[in-house]
């Protein structure tokens, strides 16, 4: 398999060559290899590369020597998040050839805002991802505000071959232009309804309330160990949508869902419900794998916050902040693919451990 800086060898620098002392395909590398090895910001990964001078050399020419942390900013609030995220999409497509794993057919799509890049004369950066459920992000686009998610995710489907995949959003991004562009792409859908799809959350859930025509609906259900509780998902699923006034506005509708999760724990007990509608032909098992996939996503959210501490980063330039967030997504890719230690480690831990001993880890990501 191509190593990571073959990747990297066609980035764009835009920058005056008289003036360069620093390749921009080398900055970039340096800053994947320190975000694998437990560094958050420009000054940590700067201080990564001059630790680790004479190892970030046997791949790196490094002919001026290691970037300062202001270097590193500003070559990250120049290169173009396009071809960022565009050599991230290719290492991701070697996943799909009989050389890696393969992508599954759920891509899960959910926006996450980058809090660390907000003060008082900017909004924060809100960056719409897409996640499939083998845990892999396979693209990103910017929007300027959560208002205009809507706009980024036609944008992120654009980029994306979803054909014969299964296209899950949140409620957020359940319009139906959207609808409309994943069944041109050739994908079904599986979308959240909440109070923006008013009259159509209240048809969906009054149908499901009723018992009589519940127990006609194609059922499954899952119990499993969860969040320290026992945690009990049912599906339900039905294609008896003639009744349905709002059919015709949503391309390719062929059924409707709900979800309801009961959890116990320590002696109490707390029910969520939720509403679906899909374009996929009535099969429960298939609609609730779907339903369940989503969830990947949000578990990308959560590392980038958690492993990666994301909303701690005060980064404001929206450009390098947006390229630090495709690297750390580039990043949580390799890590779910490289063994550290004896014993299964999470993210976290991996990082803290290639921290300690790049030399060792970093060649492994290089032979990926």
């Amino acid at each position: 398999m191509h190593n990571i800086l073959s990747f990297l060898e066609g980035v764009r620098d835009l920058r005056q060559a008289s003036k360069v002392r620093h390749k921009m395909a080398e900055v970039i590398a340096i800053a994947l290899f320190a975000s694998l090895g437990n560094a958050d910001d420009f000054v940590e990964i700067a201080v990564f590369a001059e630790e680790h001078e004479p190892f970030l050399r046997q791949y790196l020419e490094l002919a001026n020597g290691v970037p300062s942390h202001d270097t590193i900013q500003r070559v990250f609030a120049m290169v173009s998040p396009e071809y960022l995220s565009r050599y991230q999409a290719q290492w991701n497509e070697l996943l799909n050839t009989d050389e890696g794993e393969k992508i599954k057919k759920i891509l899960s799509l959910d926006g996450k805002t980058q809090r660390g890049n907000r003060n008082k004369d900017q909004k924060a950066n809100h960056i719409v991802s897409a996640v499939d459920d083998s845990g892999f992000c396979v693209g990103q686009k910017l929007a300027d505000e959560k208002s205009n998610e809507i706009k980024a995710i036609p944008e992120l489907l654009d980029a994306l071959n979803v054909q014969g995949h299964i296209v899950t959003i949140d409620a957020a991004g359940t319009q139906t232009e959207i609808a409309q562009k994943i069944r041109k792409r050739k994908a079904d859908y599986v979308l959240a309804l909440k109070g923006n799809q008013t009259s159509l959350h209240d048809d969906v859930r009054r149908y499901f309330e009723d018992e009589e025509l519940r127990a006609r609906c194609a059922y499954t259900k899952t119990k499993e160990k969860a969040r320290g509780g026992i945690e009990l998902r049912e599906y339900w699923q039905t294609d008896d949508i003639a009744w349905l006034p709002q059919k015709k506005a949503w391309a390719g509708l062929k059924s409707i869902a709900m979800t309801r999760n009961t959890i116990r724990k320590n002696g109490a007990e707390r029910t969520e419900v939720r509403y679906y509608i899909s374009s996929l032909p009535p099969d429960v098992k298939e609609i609730a794998r779907a339903i369940r996939g989503h969830w990947m996503v949000e578990s990308y959210h959560w590392h980038l916050d958690v492993t990666f501490r994301e909303d701690e980063n005060r980064t404001l330039d929206k450009q390098a902040a947006f390229n630090l967030n495709i690297i750390r997504k580039w990043a949580i890719n390799i890590l779910k693919l490289l063994e550290v230690g004896a014993k299964p480690l999470s993210l976290k831990k991996k990082r803290y451990a290639i921290g300690t001993n790049p030399e060792k880890y970093i060649a492994r990501v290089m032979s990926l």
